[in-house]
């Protein structure tokens, strides 16, 4: 990927906090590499590269700054919302698949040869599928070393590596010292070993309208499964090594991410999912910018700045959800899915309780050490703040919506068995609803099934595969907002109109709901 010099050297001589993660800077003179808003002294322009990964920039031999840890900055938000085969890569990237099925796994789930999809990556990121796999696992390491009472053996193989060797070599490269130091030079003591719970914050390039997220996921919420309280929210995750549980607090500059895990393996995909639940990897200036050229948004713009776009962590439970939801009532629709949640089996739950203790990982790599109060911070239990314990589960999978009796559903027979051919369909991999599936090729197998029209496959495509430009002009919220705000109404017309807020017209269509 070809990086502007000039413009990319103007970003970190204004320590510019808008492009983190959009590139790195190398210092050649030193050896390490930064964000581009690292306050530290500018470097000479002799002694400057720019990088488009953290990965290319460790694979010319720099090592990740201390002080404004690259290594912690939002995602690239170009990847995020990208369609194509590279942004599908990153996307799996995060969410662990390398370590869980090497890169033939990879190259399998994207329809490429390892060659091919390895030079790909090499043009536009500047290091192979292994290399951005190995960025990640050294940041899981570091965060599960300075947070977790672990031994560091442990932490090698819960982080994804394939040796204690391996480890070493690679912390002793990324950080530019040795993993018993990155423990040592935390201060206080380890936490127990083996405790489940890890805090740690989630950065996202400002502003960020938490109001906004926490409204629209708290109309949602569902007994067991969710909850928004006291400016948190609250859920299960089913994660590929087991369950897991996370309250996201958002916070000026950074949200605060508190996970419990059944298995330490499955951070980095818990981290993944959290960040695109919540939409952190966005750029809201670039949405916000093109939103607000049009007079009939930019009085909502100027008032809201930052609305993110709810994203999901469990494509099913999404797909799910919209169709629960066709021509139904909010209420209605969840009404429905509580009583078929209550058919369904919740997964054992990990004893994650006893001897816990929290950690919080700053930015600039300071610590605190403090004991997790469960009655204060848990949430309670089923869902009711002050109990002993968070109480909430994962969504049932497909497998085992395949398996509920057609009492747990609640609805008419033509939409149960619409669910039940979905069910099918994911179960078989026919319909792949992940972050890194062919949103194309997705929308037109969901469209294939009975009862499922564009409007469910657009509703997916916006939430469940993050694709950034999708409006649901047919939405009777998305026209009763249009109204609201003096603009066209109807489907048709609207639709047309839509077409100067493209490529953020999923944002458009949040605002109008807003407005509605």
């Amino acid at each position: 990927m070809e990086l502007d010099f000039e413009r990319c050297y103007r970003a970190v001589d204004s320590r510019d906090q808008r492009f983190d993660g959009w590139f790195y800077t190398g210092v050649t003179s030193t050896g390490i590499y930064c964000r581009p808003s690292c306050p530290a002294i500018t470097p000479k322009r002799r002694n400057v590269r720019f990088f488009p990964s953290a990965a290319a920039a460790q694979g010319a031999g720099l090592r990740a700054c201390r002080r404004c840890r690259p290594d912690a900055a939002p995602g690239s938000p170009q990847w995020d919302v990208r369609a194509d085969v590279v942004g599908r890569a990153m996307r799996l990237i995060a969410d662990g698949v390398v370590d869980r099925d090497g890169v033939p796994g990879l190259a399998a789930r994207l329809g490429y040869t390892q060659r091919h999809l390895h030079r790909m990556l090499r043009a536009e990121l500047g290091a192979g599928p292994l290399a951005l796999a190995r960025a990640q696992r050294a940041q899981t390491a570091r965060t599960l070393i300075e947070t977790t009472g672990l031994g560091l053996a442990e932490v090698a193989f819960a982080a994804g590596f394939g040796s204690v060797r391996q480890f070493n070599d690679t912390v002793r490269q990324v950080y530019g010292t040795v993993p018993s130091q990155l423990r040592t030079g935390r201060g206080g003591p380890p936490t127990p070993g083996g405790a489940g719970t890890i805090t740690l914050r989630l950065a996202y390039r400002p502003p960020l309208h938490a109001a906004a997220l926490l409204e629209f996921l708290a109309a949602r919420t569902l007994p067991g499964l969710d909850e928004v309280h006291d400016g948190t929210y609250r859920r299960g995750l089913r994660l590929p090594h087991g369950p897991a549980e996370v309250a996201l607090t958002p916070t000026t500059g950074y949200v605060v991410a508190t996970l419990r895990l059944a298995d330490l393996r499955d951070l980095a995909p818990a981290v993944a999912r959290c960040r695109r639940l919540f939409d952190l990897d966005a750029d809201p200036e670039a949405v916000d910018q093109t939103l607000a050229a049009d007079p009939a948004l930019a009085g909502a713009v100027a008032a809201e700045p930052g609305v993110r776009v709810p994203r999901a962590v469990d494509g099913f439970e999404m797909a799910l959800r919209a169709v629960v939801g066709q021509q139904v009532s909010l209420p209605a629709a969840r009404t429905t899915l509580i009583r078929l949640l209550t058919h369904a089996s919740a997964p054992t739950r990990p004893d994650l309780d006893s001897g816990d203790q929290e950690v919080c990982v700053t930015e600039s790599a300071s610590l605190r050490r403090e004991p997790l109060d469960h009655r204060a911070e848990a949430g309670g239990s089923g869902g009711e703040p002050g109990g002993g314990g968070w109480g909430v589960w994962g969504f049932p999978g497909a497998e085992e919506v395949l398996g509920l009796p057609d009492a747990a559903f609640g609805m008419p027979a033509a939409r149960r068995e619409t669910i039940r051919a979905l069910a099918r369909a994911v179960a078989a991999g026919e319909v792949d609803l992940e972050p890194g599936s062919d949103r194309a090729e997705t929308v037109r197998r969901l469209t294939a099934l009975p009862g499922i029209g564009p409007w469910t496959a657009g509703y997916l495509a916006m939430r469940a595969l993050g694709d950034p430009d999708v409006l649901l002009p047919t939405d009777l919220a998305v026209r009763r907002g249009a109204a609201a705000l003096g603009l066209p109404a109807t489907p048709t017309t609207l639709d047309t109109y839509a077409d100067r807020w493209r490529p953020w017209r999923s944002y458009a269509a949040i605002r109008l709901w807003r407005a509605a």
